[in-house]
């Protein structure tokens, strides 16, 4: 089979099983074979640096001197004699390596890596007929969760679900030893039973994101052109981009669009929203957008408004106090489940790391691909209402509205209210 999903719990030898395969693999077809991890730092600590049982670094076990023409340290890459390639590949910088055509790619640790990096590989694949490995252990249902679910009915792909009872790979006396040093139920069920229905352990916002979905609020929510949108940016200079589209209507605060990108020009988002063809009334971003751009002489601010775009600066809290005044504005919010698949995702993934050492959840969220769009959903949180600059095309833009009146739905609101 050409597509396989593999769930096994923590520390059945997922990776080395992996490897192994790719190695034969690549004495069958040469081409490029591709190891991917969440971070290229992971990837190189787990797995180029990594250590098995018996003491051999894994790639040594794996790929014997008698097979390997060179290997490059900074890039992590190993060219074997036959003239085949394997590397070690981040999810978080997927498409770093423009222009190749990896013929088979595993995905480690896919439930926590970015799902982009599976639709950046995957037109790639189909073109040279290549296979597509997923191994991971569960992190609550987010879009590892539903990869299973489709491959369990789907004749193409194959499947596999491994929990310690199966593998016998860990005594009962060790995983009693992990529950008696503090080891939560929750991730003991999670990392090895393999149990997807305990919501991802340490989730920042899994409570919320469960009784969105258990109430409806993640459907389809079309744009009401009676009012106005917000926008609320997480702007990455070398990195991601994420840009909500939020309409609030009465009570309700609405995401009825969502977009994220990388290595793209401010310009180029600025565009994007334009071409959107909704209406504004603010856009909020971080407060260092009064920062150069890439070292030029001009702020995101100065670009940006020569662009038509004024923004408002959200309020520099901390973390925390964002998180929480976020977790209240979700208990007002609502989801378009199509457009807003990704920045769903996100919410739903963004979490603090469990600290093996000293039995706690980390105090910071873990940064990785799921950063991005909860910093944007936090800017916007954390921002009043009734504070902001609206451009004159803005402004023009919803003048017709000055004497609508809305009704009773809609709380009387007046989109022009906070800039009287």
């Amino acid at each position: 089979m050409k597509r396989a999903v593999c769930v096994w719990h923590r520390r059945a030898g997922k990776d080395s099983c992996a490897i192994n395969y790719t190695a034969k693999e690549a004495h069958r077809r040469i081409g490029v074979y591709w190891h991917v991890l969440p971070t290229q730092k992971q990837a190189r600590k787990v797995i180029w640096q990594g250590i098995d049982k018996q003491g051999r670094r894994i790639i040594d076990q794996a790929f014997p001197k008698e097979l390997v023409k060179r290997s490059r340290d900074d890039e992590m890459m190993v060219e074997f004699k036959n003239g085949a390639i394997w590397q070690l590949v981040g999810g978080d910088n997927y498409d770093a390596n423009v222009g190749s055509n990896p013929v088979g790619v595993v995905f480690s640790e896919w439930s926590i890596t970015d799902p982009r990096a599976w639709e950046y590989v995957r037109p790639i694949l189909a073109e040279n007929g290549g296979w597509a490995w997923f191994i991971f252990t569960p992190r609550g249902k987010n879009h590892a969760f539903e990869m299973f679910e489709m491959a369990k009915s789907n004749p193409d792909w194959h499947t596999s679900l491994l929990t310690v009872d199966d593998t016998r790979a860990i005594s009962r006396e060790a995983l009693q030893a992990e529950l008696d040093a503090g080891m939560p139920l929750e991730k003991f069920r999670q990392e090895f039973y393999c149990d997807f229905e305990v919501a991802n352990h340490g989730a920042v916002y899994g409570r919320e994101m469960e009784q969105l979905e258990k109430q409806g609020r993640i459907t389809r929510v079309p744009y009401d052109a009676r009012y106005p949108v917000e926008t609320a940016w997480d702007i990455g200079v070398r990195d991601s981009t994420a840009i909500w589209f939020i309409q609030r209507v009465g009570k309700e605060i609405r995401f009825i669009d969502f977009h994220v990108d990388r290595n793209k020009k401010l310009p180029e988002y600025l565009s994007l929203i334009h071409s959107k063809g909704y209406s504004y009334s603010r856009h909020i971003g971080p407060h260092d957008l009064a920062r150069e751009w890439f070292g030029g002489s001009e702020t995101m601010l100065d670009i940006a408004r020569n662009h038509g775009v004024i923004f408002t600066i959200a309020p520099k809290l901390s973390v925390e106090d964002g998180i929480e005044a976020t977790r209240t504005m979700l208990s007002r919010a609502w989801f378009d489940a199509e457009k807003c698949a990704y920045g769903i995702k996100a919410a739903k993934h963004y979490h603090r790391e469990w600290d093996e050492e000293n039995k706690i959840l980390s105090k910071q969220p873990v940064h990785d691909w799921s950063s991005h769009p909860c910093d944007a959903l936090r800017y916007f949180a954390v921002t009043p209402e009734g504070v902001g600059t609206i451009p004159d095309w803005a402004r023009d833009d919803l003048m017709p509205w000055q004497n609508l009146s809305m009704g009773a739905a809609s709380g009387g609101y007046d989109p022009l209210s906070a800039f009287r």
